[in-house]
């Protein structure tokens, strides 16, 4: 419910506005079910919803039981209670851990959830993520957190939670001194200064801050600054996908820049955050994504970093905002000497933030991570970060999206034998060369390979069959051979009556959107010969969890034959509806009908 809702609601029963709200945001068929799961509940609990809430009123008051009601036979009832109401949810009941997430939960849950809570005293983590009806009610549940004080996970990502819940989690707070990990990510009622209800309340135990795609704006970040600066062992803080937390204002239609001074407001857009990063020296992960950085704000940050020194993961991705400023950043990254990976994929970068950042990746000894990816401009300067980092660590150098070259592909072969995740998706130049690649590649060191749209040939697909039946690819987890229509089905009968690839766990084989074969478009299509093949590799696929060909069309005998041989795995298929026809070629079809 929205603050204004619970004002509107005064002077009601509680019992009225938890299904005003049910009403409001369920379907009917949800109603139903959920007035099954509230008339279970009166028939587990032995009467009617009144006279439980009177024993509840009792157990909250402390009551102690009388010669004939046992302690230790009241404690058995109320553990029993938490088993039948988990049970319900679809869970299993734990002492120490209580998930349920994505359960749909409602208000009226939230209620009995709230008096189970005194049975639950040695929890250690709560998790009640993605249950959207819960938004407004949070009070109801965080007033008896007294009882779980020993909690040290709460999440409650995606919950729709308003200031007021804010308020309330931020009033209990004081009951869970040891909290270490607190999710509040996906709740875009927390942005608008909502953050203020925890503002001075956190414990200085708390090591893991999560708030993606919070609608956090720049006040926020002031407001997000003054909390982190009193937590000294805070490890994590992913403020990721709220854009407009580091959002420079103008004061001109001409775009000038704001006046503001530095730190208090809009022209620096993370100066209320960052300067407090100093009362974090224990911080190792530090994630921006989407966050409207800026190129002001790549120099703010790197003059943070003298206080970041044990940070390993810096996620600065997707801040197109950046591209041009690299260098107010690059020269602070010698201070991170502990700093693992390194996230800038899709910041539009130029060939002078690459340049500048070249010349600092030779001090990132550390370094095992190194995401450019969807940044044009890194496919002309492939050889000279390779030569820049040091290979022998390098697990994870993504190049999609980089439009390589000739050249580019010759210096990724040197760092192939030492990756784990190789994705150059999107690049047509690896079309007809795949070979350079794979004859780089070391046995059982590759964990995932990424070839989607990169215009395979026959050939390629045949080389990299002779490549998985020398074992070279018997640790190989993911393939991704998608969007590469120009593969003929010799290739496909190939790479799939080879083998080696004992451990491969996904294989997207999926057609790009729109394609026009005419085996496509015939609502009668002639069986695919290299299915037989798929078939009878099952059985050396014994690690398989999904298999995508989507905008391939099988009859509906060869769908049941898919279907049969997978009947007794656990392997999520994702084929196109029958029959398949993109929309826009279904469109045309039914325009030609029309005009007949």
């Amino acid at each position: 419910m929205e603050s204004s809702d619970v004002q509107r609601g005064r002077g009601r029963s509680p019992f009225d506005l938890i299904m005003n709200q049910i009403r409001r945001k369920r379907t009917t068929s949800d109603r139903k079910s959920t007035s099954g799961r509230f008339l279970s509940r009166q028939a587990e609990s032995g009467g009617l919803p009144e006279d439980r809430e009177a024993e509840e009123e009792r157990d909250g008051a402390g009551v102690v039981p009388g010669p004939t009601e046992p302690a230790e036979s009241v404690c058995d009832m109320g553990w029993g209670r938490v088993c039948v109401f988990v049970k319900r949810l679809g869970k299993r009941a734990d002492s120490r851990t209580l998930s349920l997430a994505h359960c749909d939960l409602t208000a009226t849950d939230v209620l009995e959830l709230a008096t189970l809570l005194p049975s639950l005293s040695l929890l250690e983590e709560m998790d009640l993520s993605w249950n959207e009806l819960i938004g407004g009610c949070l009070r109801s549940l965080t007033s008896h957190l007294q009882n779980v004080g020993g909690l040290r996970t709460l999440r409650l990502s995606c919950c729709r939670l308003t200031a007021d819940d804010i308020t309330a989690l931020g009033e209990a707070l004081k009951c869970v001194p040891v909290l270490e990990v607190l999710d509040l990510s996906w709740n875009a009622g927390i942005g608008g200064s909502a953050l203020q209800g925890i503002m001075g309340k956190l414990h200085p135990t708390l090591r893991e801050l999560y708030l993606v795609a919070c609608q956090l704006t720049e006040t926020d970040a002031t407001i997000l600054g003054g909390i982190v600066s009193v937590l000294p062992r805070l490890c994590v803080l992913d403020v990721s996908c709220n854009p407009l937390l580091a959002h420079t204002q103008t004061d001109a239609e001409d775009g000038s820049m704001s006046k503001t001074e530095p730190g208090k407001g809009s022209v620096w857009g993370l100066g209320g955050l960052v300067p407090s990063l100093s009362h974090t020296p224990s911080l190792t992960t530090l994630r921006l994504h989407d966050c409207g950085l800026t190129t002001q704000s790549l120099g703010l940050l790197g003059g943070s970093f003298h206080c970041l020194r044990s940070l390993c993961q810096l996620d600065l991705s997707c801040n197109k905002g950046v591209a041009g400023g690299l260098s107010l950043l690059s020269p602070h990254l010698a201070l991170l000497s502990h700093l693992g990976g390194l996230d800038l994929h899709l910041c539009c970068l130029t060939h002078t933030d690459l340049q500048a950042l070249i010349q600092a990746l030779p001090s990132l000894t550390e370094l095992t991570e190194l995401d450019l990816s969807s940044n044009k401009e890194v496919g002309g300067v492939v050889s000279d970060i390779v030569s820049a980092l040091p290979l022998s660590q390098i697990k994870l150098l993504p190049l999609n999206g980089c439009s390589l070259n000739q050249e580019s592909l010759s210096a990724l072969a040197l760092a192939m034998p030492y990756l784990q995740c190789i994705d150059v998706s999107w690049s047509k130049m690896v079309g007809g060369r795949l070979a350079l690649l794979l004859e780089a590649l070391q046995p059982s060191a590759t964990q995932e390979l990424r070839l989607s749209s990169c215009d395979l040939t026959t050939d390629d697909l045949l080389h990299l069959a002779v490549v998985c039946k020398r074992g070279v690819l018997s640790s190989l987890r993911v393939l991704d051979l998608s969007y590469n229509g120009g593969v003929g089905e010799e290739g496909w009968c190939g790479l799939l009556g080879e083998g080696g690839l004992g451990s491969l766990e996904e294989l997207d084989l999926s057609l790009r959107p729109l394609t026009s074969k005419p085996s496509l478009l015939t609502s009668n299509p002639s069986p695919l010969t290299w299915l037989p093949t798929l078939l009878s590799a099952f059985p050396h696929l014994p690690a398989l969890t999904r298999l995508s060909l989507q905008r391939w069309t099988l009859t509906a005998q060869e769908r049941e034959q898919v279907n049969h041989a997978l009947r007794k795995r656990k392997v999520l298929l994702e084929l196109d509806p029958v029959p398949f026809a993109s929309s826009a070629n279904q469109e045309g079809l039914e325009e030609e009908r029309n005009e007949e």
